[in-house]
């Protein structure tokens, strides 16, 4: 499906708003891999990927009535993906982010993150994609939101319902974990 075509997606769109299968289907494969990919980011295995997609598209379909068209439908879709994942794991009582730790971590300096991420870049996406599913679900979930999907603390916070400084300090453990993790596994992060 090409996404440049404006009156190809309004076709599609419209189509699917309208519950025409085969228009829900072409948009559901136009879109799959890189909404697969997305689901992976905050999933414990693919099974819970798969899961998380699949709802997420039943929402699309509710949904997609109100899109404008004033921006790209992949970015719709992968904001209503994003929030049904964020649904789902709010859910879940076992995720815990927890207060109590916030005042373990000062971070007021944000050169110190900008050469975190910086640091992170050198590092290879693959890599970094399977430590990332080996976090908790609560270090996971803020870590994707914040520097993958590049949300910032506050609206994490207002997401997940949790305090801007519980929405810091699981960033940066999530962070020093992924770093130990990477060094344990693969050597010094210099090398």
């Amino acid at each position: 499906m090409d996404f440049s075509n404006t009156d190809y997606v309004k076709l599609i769109v419209d189509g699917c708003a309208k519950g025409n299968r085969e228009c829900q289907q072409t948009l559901y494969k136009a879109t799959y891999g890189k909404m697969m990919a997305l689901c992976m980011r905050y999933a414990k295995d693919k099974d819970e990927a798969k899961d998380y997609l699949h709802d997420g598209f039943i929402k699309v379909f509710e949904k997609i009535k109100d899109f404008k068209h004033t921006g790209s439908i992949e970015g719709w879709i992968r904001r209503i993906l994003v929030n049904n994942i964020i649904d789902c794991i709010r859910k879940k009582s076992k995720v815990g982010f927890n207060d109590a730790e916030t005042s373990l971590v000062n971070l007021t300096d944000d050169s110190e993150e900008d050469k975190e991420k910086i640091n992170m870049i050198n590092i290879t996406a693959s890599k970094i994609i399977e430590l990332i599913q080996e976090l908790s679900p609560a270090y996971k979930t803020v870590f994707n939101l914040y520097v993958i999907e590049e949300y910032s603390h506050k609206e994490i916070a207002e997401m997940l319902n949790i305090s801007i400084g519980t929405s810091k300090s699981n960033l940066a453990k999530a962070k020093g974990k992924l770093k130990s993790m990477y060094i344990e596994k693969y050597g010094n992060i210099d090398e």
